[in-house]
Formats: C-alpha cells, structure tokens, sequence
C-alpha cells in the first residue's frame, strides 16, 4: 500500500476546530484540499502529519500555535490615523476591515479600539496564538 511522503500531491478532506470545539473551516461538502507535501503551501504541522499517512486513512493532530499560524505578534497591533478612514464610515470593536500593505497586496486587519485620533488595528493571523486540532482524512496520492 503506497505511503504518503515528501514531494507527494495529496487531496485531503479536513475539519479544523480550536480547542474550544469551535469548527473554522472544513474541507467537508467540496472537493478535497490539493496540495505537495513538504513544498510549504500548508502550516508546519498539518504538513508534518502527512508523510506515513495511507489512501483511507483517517487521523486526528494537534498543532502548538508555533507550527501553525504562530503567535500574536505585538508588531502586528498597529495605530492606523483616524484621518485616513472615510468620516461616514462608522467603525467599532471587532470589525473587520482589509488595508493594503507597500505591494498592495490585501491585509485583513480587525479593529481593536477606536481612539479619538487613531485607530487600533489588529493585523495577525485570525488564528494566531491558537492551539489548532484537525481532523484529516488522505483521499488521494496522486
């Protein structure tokens, strides 16, 4: 029976939860995630699980925030000018919004705290700082 390795193409179907129980994504209804194992498209610890795994096989891992999307990083809790936001756009606690880093590229950032003249923005990683637990199920080695 042929073993998942590095340098393989994998489909898997996932569920990722937080230690709470709460359910943040699932690959569960759509087509399985497609990916190279070892070639960096996926978070340190799901790749690591895959390589010994078999076509069928099912498991469970834990990943330390340090293997998955790291921790909160205080650099990433920005002061955005209160200036620079539209004065009809009315902003509270928990919104999401997305600016654009030097490249232009999309950065989602939630807001933190409203100021008087600033904004906090919070521009981490949702999961960032978070004990992840996926349920993986290996559907293909192609």
């Amino acid at each position: 029976m042929q073993t998942a390795k590095a340098g393989d193409v994998v489909k898997v179907h996932y569920t990722g939860k937080l230690t709470s129980g709460e359910q943040f994504d699932s690959s569960i209804g759509r087509e399985p995630l497609e990916f190279t194992i070892g070639a960096g498209q996926m978070i340190k610890g799901f790749d690591n699980a895959m390589p010994g795994m078999t076509v069928g096989e099912k498991k469970t891992i834990n990943i330390a925030p340090e293997d998955a999307y790291g921790p909160k990083s205080e650099e990433a809790i920005i002061p955005f000018p209160k200036e620079n936001v539209p004065a009809d756009m009315k902003l509270e606690p928990g919104m999401q919004l997305t600016l654009s880093n030097q490249m232009g590229q999309p950065v989602p950032v939630i807001v933190v705290e409203v100021k008087e003249d600033v904004i906090i923005l919070d521009a981490n990683h949702f999961l960032a700082g978070q004990e992840l637990i996926f349920d993986i199920e290996l559907v293909e080695i192609a």
